[in-house]
């Protein structure tokens, strides 16, 4: 998940649990101040209830035999301003019908959803009634009821936590979208380095981030700047290591080539000479000894061979002497004669190949010999094609493109645990190179690109 994603769910996450809280809260306070109502409605009746019957006692009239309890006409616009919405007040006599005053409901606001009382009348439950004598005189004289009445409770509780919550919630989603502009704003520099780092593991390594406003984020981008300065370095040394070694390994193979040439060939030479004067000089009646000398000039032609292929293999000397273009064709022309299967082996080259530098000639003729050798010994192909050329753009190099009909398995060569994909690969990055391997229509496709610096690399 994307940071950005996350510390926005997260911001969200917080305020809701703060909406929550306030909900809570506003639901609380409008309970509590319905029954501060309740309360406060009873004071008012109890004290008007009071002043009618000093007024009633002055005026010697409206008093009921065998009671001092006034009988005021409550149903006056001056009683009723005394209740508080929503609540409603019940009186009367011991043995009289009790009547019972409510203000009025509508006022209070549209009803409340069902689901809200659901939710609202279990958890707060209802409202306890607040219950008085009828006349501070005679206390069996009756008693006034005052409580909230459900519907018009509901209907207040709803109209105050709705109107705040609206105001809430727009508030919340204001703060939501204002919160993730603002971190997607200072997440960028985020972006830039993960940036700088995908151009890292590609291979860019001349990249430098500039600073940010952040202190933590330039931080970073100083990290990513020495890793990008620490790998340059590193890959610096490692191409002058590998380009030593490959020049270290030339020299051996020209060193074992000699060796082989020299001794062992002449070794095979005399050995086959020897074997020719032993089948002239034999006895007629030892057929047997010349059939043996026979057997071992075979023998020693055949080992002659294999010394002629692994020369060919470990010689370069040819890429000095007469150029990368006719090795090549050399190189090409011993594939055709040594094939066994069949397989016809192709060649084509443009471009300024000539004059290329010596190192870079032998690195290609190696690639291309290696190529060849994999495509031969892991296939049957009936063909395979070899181009290389020097594409003269604004940006020079080197293309190499093998392709045989051999059937290969891409996911074997990138799995293979030999060292012939290895040594080309070491022999690209020591050149700057690098290295595609895909599918052909009937195989498999090599491509090797190498570039040709500022300086060129030409000799």
């Amino acid at each position: 998940m994307r940071l950005l994603t996350l510390l926005i769910i997260r911001l969200m996450s917080v305020v809701l649990l703060c909406l929550t809280a306030a909900i809570c809260c506003l639901v609380w306070d409008a309970h509590r101040s319905i029954e501060a109502d309740v309360a406060s409605t009873a004071t008012r009746v109890d004290q008007r209830l009071q002043a009618l019957y000093w007024q009633r006692l002055m005026w010697r009239n409206g008093m009921q035999r065998g009671s001092l309890v006034p009988l005021p006409d409550w149903d006056t616009v001056e009683t009723q301003s005394i209740i508080s919405p929503g609540v409603c007040v019940t009186f009367g006599l011991t043995n009289s019908d009790r009547r019972k005053l409510c203000s009025q409901v509508e006022a209070l606001g549209p009803p409340a959803p069902a689901w809200f009382a659901m939710a609202y009348l279990p958890l707060f439950g209802s409202y306890e009634p607040v219950e008085q004598n009828l006349s501070i005189h005679d206390q069996s004289a009756g008693v006034i009821v005052t409580n909230a009445d459900p519907d018009a409770a509901l209907r207040r509780a709803w109209r105050e936590i709705s109107t705040v919550v609206d105001v809430a919630i727009m508030l919340a989603a204001g703060i939501a979208v204002l919160a993730a502009l603002m971190i997607g704003h200072a997440l960028q520099p985020a972006r830039a380095i993960v940036g700088a780092l995908k151009k890292l593991e590609g291979g860019q390594l001349g990249l430098h981030l500039g600073k940010f406003k952040s202190t933590e984020f330039n931080h970073i981008a100083n990290a990513v700047n020495g890793l990008a300065a620490t790998l340059r370095q590193t890959n610096s040394e490692r191409m002058a290591l590998t380009a030593r070694l490959f020049q270290v390994q030339e020299e051996e193979r020209r060193s074992i080539a000699r060796d082989l040439h020299d001794e062992f060939g002449q070794a095979l030479s005399a050995t086959t000479a020897l074997a020719t004067v032993i089948e002239t000089s034999a006895m007629p009646d030892r057929p047997d000894i010349a059939q043996d000398a026979r057997a071992i000039a075979k023998m020693q032609e055949h080992m002659m061979g294999a010394l002629r292929t692994t020369l060919v293999r470990l010689r370069s000397q040819s890429i000095e002497e007469v150029g990368l273009e006719a090795s090549l064709r050399q190189l090409i022309t011993d594939f055709n004669a040594q094939s066994k299967t069949g397989t016809v082996f192709r060649l084509q080259m443009a471009g300024r190949l000539a004059e290329l530098q010596k190192r870079v000639a032998v690195d290609l003729y190696r690639i291309v010999q290696e190529c060849l050798t994999n495509a031969s010994k892991h296939g049957r192909p009936t063909e395979v094609s070899v181009r290389i050329e020097h594409r003269s753009t604004r940006d020079p190099h080197i293309a190499l493109t093998i392709e045989d009909d051999g059937g290969g398995d891409i996911s074997r060569v990138h799995t293979s645990t030999g060292h012939g994909i290895l040594g080309i690969r070491e022999r690209l990055a020591g050149l700057g190179g690098s290295l595609a391997i895909g599918n052909a229509p009937r195989g498999v496709r090599i491509f090797a690109m190498v570039p040709l610096g500022p300086e060129g690399v030409f000799a």
